[in-house]
Order: C-alpha cells, then structure tokens, then sequence
C-alpha cells in the first residue's frame, strides 16, 4: 500500500528530515494557515505537523487520514480523544530536547539572578562610564549555589534541569504532580504549595492540560518568595499571563523569564510584549532549537512514521 504523506509545516524544522523507507508519495509546505488545512490534507493518510491545529471539525473531513506524526512533544493542538475513537494513530517526539531546554532554562535563570539585563541597559545608557568606581554596584547579583530549584514536571527535561540545578549547589524540590497522572517512580514529590513557597527558582516542565492551564495565577504568585523568579520554558497557557504582569509591577516575584505565550505568533501584539522591565526576559519560542535538538527531532519524527507502517508503532499518544 502507497502512502500519501503530508508535511504541513516545513519550515518549522530546520533540520534534514530522509523519506520514509516505504512506499509513499511525500508532499510538504512551508507553512499551513488554518483555512489550507483540510484541502492540503485531502487523501492523505498520514500528515506530519507541528502546531497546526487538527481538532474535530477538521479531523470528520479527512476520512482517510490514518496517522498524525507530531513534530514536538507537546500535542495539544491534536483533538486526541477523537483520534483515539476513529482508529488515528497520534505520535509525538520524546527525549530530544534533554539538553536544549534545560540549557535556554538556565540562561534566562543566569541572566535574571545576576541581573545581565539591567547591567547592559546601565552601560548602553552611559552610566558605568561615568562612575567614580571601577565597578558600578546599581542591581543586586545573587549565587545560585545553596538556593532552591522548585520545578514542575519531573519528565526527562525536569529531570535534566534538576541535574543542572545540583550541579550549580542548589537544592531541588519536585513539585507534587498538578496535572493528577500517576507520579513518576522513583521521585520524591513536595506539596505544590510548599513549593511555591520555598522555591527561589520557580521553572515549568510539565505539558499543558486543562488541569494544567493557568496553573500559576494571582493566588500562586502571592504565595512565592519575594525574590523568587520564575521561568517557563514549556507552554503559555499555563501561566495566566495579566497576573505575571501584576505580579512584576507589584513586585510579587523579582523577575520572570519566559519562552513561550499562549498566542503564538503574537501577530497582533501582546502585552508581555510591551513590558519593558529588566527583570522580564521573553525569548520566541527557541529553548527547544538547538541544531543538535532539531536534527534529533527530524530523525524521530520519521522514525515514529516508519514504526507504525510497520506495524509496530512506538511513542504512541493515543
């Protein structure tokens, strides 16, 4: 049987992705806006994404779609539970971001602890260079080493954060699973709210669910450290965003740093983008994007196609 395979978002990757080694015929876009989804998808049976949104309207229109390959971990933009009912296989990628997204974590953490931010800005304005001093002291610069990593999510990426935090002498709290799934083994979990208030680095790994959506608002934020920083290097949505800008004005939290937002791209502005606070860093959606990381995602991707043809599929989310 020849497959119709369908890439609907190219450009996304910037990596080789090979052909599937089976007989196919391979189609690919740059980019799909929503309106091209459906007629792009016409008899195909298999199409690659990566945020393109495949919900129930769409998915009833393409009766002989058979398997959705994501290109990322995160599969929300996939209506799951109607792929589950109708026969669709729906994979992810796993495991290839270990190393990118635990690395941009602890730039934006480096940069916000040390306040890189606010000292750049000093000496573009001019004012070290008028100093009586041969250091000008404006900002406050604290050590990682003996504070306390809070994280949510004690996935793979968690888990490489975690390491990292060690390594730098700080002490780490797995915050007690908010998504309710089963806890990982071997993990030794701490009540979500003891976290909260005991965490001086507050980082997000976990997927956004609707247990997860808005997982950190007003309340949560009035309950963290007032020098606490908090970053979020995982989804948008599970920050509610106009608390984060109360929070910073407020100064409920000493900084924030963030890669994603709940609209992304922000086509039409966004107000995390009009804040222009040394303490908030936003960075577009780039922690996973390493060369490395995306080669490993182009490699799995057709890895998890060519399994399921196969017959034996592997990082199956449905």
């Amino acid at each position: 049987m020849s497959h119709q395979v369908v890439f609907l978002e190219r450009d996304s990757i910037k990596a080789t992705v090979r052909r599937p080694a089976f007989d196919h015929q391979w189609t690919e876009y740059a980019s799909t806006t929503p309106d091209q989804v459906v007629e792009r998808l016409q008899g195909a049976s298999i199409a690659l994404i990566n945020k393109t949104q495949l919900r129930e309207a769409t998915l009833a229109q393409l009766p002989d779609l058979k398997m959705i390959a994501v290109a990322a971990t995160g599969y929300d933009c996939v209506d799951v539970p109607w792929c589950r009912a109708h026969g669709i296989a729906v994979a992810n990628i796993r495991g290839y971001a270990i190393h990118t997204v635990p690395e941009h974590s602890f730039a934006l953490i480096l940069a916000l602890r040390r306040n890189i931010m606010a000292y750049r800005q000093d000496v573009e304005a001019g004012r070290w260079q008028t100093s009586t001093n041969f250091c000008f002291l404006t900002h406050d610069i604290a050590d990682l080493h003996g504070s306390t990593l809070g994280l949510v999510g004690a996935g793979a990426i968690g888990q490489a954060t975690a390491a990292i935090g060690r390594a730098f002498g700080m002490r780490v709290l797995f915050a007690g699973d908010p998504t309710a799934r089963a806890p990982r083994a071997g993990v030794d979990y701490t009540p979500f709210d003891q976290v909260l208030a005991q965490a001086d680095v507050l980082s997000l790994h976990c997927p956004l669910t609707p247990a997860t959506r808005d997982l950190i608002g007003i309340e949560q934020f009035r309950q963290m450290k007032r020098n606490a920083l908090l970053i979020n290097t995982a989804r948008g949505g599970l920050v509610n965003e106009a608390a984060l800008i109360q929070a910073l004005q407020e100064g409920l939290i000493a900084g924030a740093g963030f890669d994603v937002l709940t609209t992304e791209p922000p086509r039409n502005g966004h107000p995390l983008l009009d804040l222009r606070l040394p303490n908030f860093i936003l960075t577009p959606h780039v922690a996973w994007a390493s060369n490395e990381a995306m080669q490993f995602l182009g490699d799995q991707l057709i890895d998890n196609v060519e399994a399921w043809q196969a017959g034996t599929p592997q990082r199956l989310v449905t």
